[in-house]
């Protein structure tokens, strides 16, 4: 069995309110085992004999879709995958010991030289970024909410689905399940 990390877009955000049972019990109805949920924002951590991450995207937004009644954009990551979002460094120390937020969008893919031309546009006195294989980092350098930066800036910008997380939930899931 291989360990799955998948985090939901749209989970209890903007009127999709969704319990964790439920969630489970969704998954859990796909065949998959040990499935938990972690924090009620759409992390759902779960095993299966499924080897390829982007049938198992598919599969589960498919499902979803069905159950919920609306898209729930979806992305894999492996425990070695999640491991190295935490250990890479896209900031100074410096920088995230005086950051208001720090946060990490999850993609599909990688971003190509086009996107990525974008998303130095985006950066701002408040917003920097830092894009690391299926991964952009956000710095917020004060509150999040003075900043006009947001998913939907950055999907529209970039043409791509995203999901995003803080960190330091991101560095707890690391914690508890990538020993």
């Amino acid at each position: 069995m291989n360990k799955y990390f998948s985090f939901l877009r749209a989970i209890n955000v903007g009127g999709h309110v969704v319990k964790m049972d439920a969630l489970r019990d969704i998954f859990i109805s796909m065949g998959f085992s040990n499935v938990e949920t972690f924090i009620a924002s759409g992390n759902v951590i779960f095993e299966a004999n499924e080897k390829n991450a982007l049938l198992l995207e598919s599969r589960i937004e498919k499902k979803l879709c069905e159950a919920l009644g609306y898209e729930v954009a979806t992305f894999i990551r492996t425990p070695d995958e999640l491991r190295a979002m935490v250990e890479y460094p896209p900031f100074k120390k410096s920088q995230l010991e005086k950051a208001g937020a720090f946060n990490a969008a999850f993609l599909k893919q990688p971003l190509d030289a086009s996107q990525l031309k974008k998303v130095r546009a985006l950066k701002t006195d408040i917003d920097d970024f830092n894009v690391n294989g299926r991964e952009l980092y956000w710095l917020c350098k004060t509150k999040q909410s003075e900043s006009k930066f947001s998913n939907a800036v950055m999907e529209k910008s970039l043409g791509v689905q995203a999901t995003f997380r803080n960190m330091n939930t991101v560095n707890k899931l690391v914690a508890k399940y990538c020993r």
